[in-house]
């Protein structure tokens, strides 16, 4: 009986033994899973934007990736950047999927209904983009034609106030200029450091001189969430003030540009 009795004790030692283990381990798991989740900046995007962002191999590239990364990095934070459609961003934000939405994105009263902006860290400029032998030469003679966006954009947004004009919307950029140059629609829309980099990928087409808007990007984040947005403004402050910024923006855009 004694020898009995001690087996049984040793075997419940083990068994509670065992069972400690077990839970401070999954203690253990679940408080790293949740600083994991803490310290990741997760940033919505449309990789279709260059040279704003877009693939260079596996990863996404280019000038809001690495603002979002040096934001990141200032806060203490690692970035994940989530590739989705242009028209999805404001949701994924203003849903908490994505902590913030950098994407070339414009203030515009629209967007301020569902999410909050940082301070402007970018200007950019709406252009024209034709056929070499358009008869287009500006602005007002868009009257009553077939303009090409790309959906969710600005260029969206402000094509709508053409008279008479008929807006033809596509996914991506790319994909309003290929039909552009098959003759589908008589201009397109967009951001001017994007318009570029099309052009320049492209036969028969070129820029018009004169810029269809100007206008500022900021960063998106969710509605009401000041402490994230102001944490972004100090860090976006230092970057400009440390010359961290322009360093970017030098790196994917030369300085005779807009020349």
């Amino acid at each position: 009986m004694k020898r009995k009795f001690l087996s049984l004790l040793l075997v419940t030692a083990c068994v509670l033994s065992l069972a400690a283990c077990g839970s401070k381990k999954d203690d253990s798991s679940s408080g790293d899973s949740g600083n994991k989740k803490e310290d990741t900046l997760v940033m919505a995007t449309n990789a279709e934007f260059p040279p704003y962002e877009y693939y260079e191999g596996k990863d996404v590239v280019g000038i809001d990736a690495d603002i979002a990364a040096a934001v990141a990095d200032e806060l203490g934070m690692k970035l994940k950047i989530e590739d989705m459609a242009f028209d999805s961003i404001i949701a994924a934000v203003s849903s908490g999927k994505a902590d913030i939405g950098a994407a070339g994105m414009t203030v515009t009263e629209e967007r301020l209904k569902n999410v909050d902006f940082t301070d402007t860290y970018a200007t950019a400029t709406q252009v024209i983009i034709v056929t070499e032998d358009s008869e287009i030469a500006g602005p007002d003679d868009l009257t009553g034609k077939k303009i090409g966006v790309q959906l969710g954009t600005t260029g969206d947004i402000y094509a709508d106030d053409i008279e008479d004009a008929s807006v033809e919307r596509y996914n991506k950029g790319f994909e309003a200029v290929q039909a552009l140059q098959q003759g589908k629609i008589d201009a397109v829309i967009i951001d001017g450091e994007p318009a570029k980099e099309f052009v320049k990928e492209a036969d028969g087409l070129k820029i018009l001189d004169e810029a269809f808007t100007e206008e500022e990007y900021a960063i998106a984040v969710k509605k009401g969430n000041d402490e994230l947005k102001d944490k972004i403004n100090d860090a976006l402050a230092s970057l400009k003030d440390s010359g961290k910024l322009d360093e970017i923006v030098g790196k994917y855009i030369s300085s005779d540009s807009d020349k």
